[in-house]
């Protein structure tokens, strides 16, 4: 879609309070508990409850890629902006298997997507997506903290945790718990959550996994497709931010038609978290957040 940019602001990638956070103070050193299977933290009694110093030894980036062949004049071009724009932190939030969470780590490491993984929330902690993130070094953090639990962070916590990693973005790929406003409010479009149909249709609460795919093809719909909205207070009411078609086939189970929209919503999701940290999210006057083209900055989608 080709638009004057007239009228249109860039997003908060570059002024975001999140950018510059203050690095946490600790009035005493907080207590490991390890094992093979996990490292959780457990805070001194004297240990500020705004200071959690997040369960990880290795902070290092873990995403360095060098390459070797030989580049066109378009990667060449392509490699010139990225170098022009700061590597994003990124938090991805998960529940279950986390393909798509894998499939953007693996776009951090080939190239595709200027930004690093710094650590994975989970409400799940002996998950897929948290064994994937444990085996290839990625911090693990349990949240929400649940009652009774010596383990987990509580919201306020999570926050501190966040900044401390100083992560610009948080990329939510099947994480089934609704998001506190109080991290909304602190992370200001700059939460993104993927969801497997063509929102605003066969969303909100109690749409998630096969159930939305049971519903699309009850419906009748001839088409069902993935959606990527920023995260509000409520279930996947946030502003759309790009959508991906896909058919429902007349004979189409909900497990074929699954298997269809994950299909895309890996290639899409990989794209749009490109352009988050190449900075090409515009946003529009009337609060409708649009694409730059990476080929021509005039073109928007």
């Amino acid at each position: 879609m080709s638009m004057r940019t007239q009228g249109l602001v860039l997003g908060p990638s570059s002024s975001s309070p999140i950018q510059n956070p203050k690095t946490p103070t600790f009035l005493t050193p907080p207590t490991y508990f390890s094992s093979a299977k996990r490292v959780w933290l457990k805070s001194n009694s004297s240990f500020s409850s705004h200071s959690i110093l997040l369960a990880s030894t290795n902070l290092r980036h873990r995403n360095c890629v060098v390459k070797t062949e030989h580049k066109v004049v378009s990667d060449i071009e392509e490699d010139n902006l990225k170098s022009k724009v700061r590597r994003k932190n990124l938090a991805v939030f998960v529940s279950g298997g986390g393909s798509n969470f894998r499939s953007i780590f693996e776009a951090t490491l080939n190239g595709s997507v200027h930004g690093d993984i710094f650590v994975l929330v989970t409400n799940k902690y002996d998950c897929g997506g948290a064994e994937y993130a444990r085996v290839k070094g990625i911090p693990v953090i349990l949240f929400p903290k649940n009652k009774d639990a010596i383990e987990g962070l509580s919201t306020e916590d999570l926050i501190v945790a966040l900044r401390s990693y100083k992560v610009d973005f948080i990329l939510l790929a099947g994480f089934l718990k609704l998001i506190p406003t109080e991290l909304v409010r602190a992370y200001p479009k700059s939460i993104l959550n993927i969801h497997p149909s063509l929102l605003p249709a066969f969303g909100g609460k109690g749409y998630y996994g096969m159930k939305v795919h049971k519903a699309v093809i009850a419906s009748g719909a001839r088409y069902s497709g993935a959606t990527i909205h920023y995260v509000d207070e409520h279930y996947d009411t946030g502003r759309i931010l790009a959508q991906r078609v896909v058919p429902v086939l007349a004979d189409d189970t909900a497990e074929e038609l699954a298997a269809r929209v994950l299909h895309e919503e890996h290639k899409l999701y990989v794209e749009v978290v490109a352009a988050l940290c190449e900075e090409r999210i515009i946003w529009r006057e009337d609060g409708v957040p649009l694409i730059q083209s990476k080929e021509n900055s005039n073109d928007y989608r």
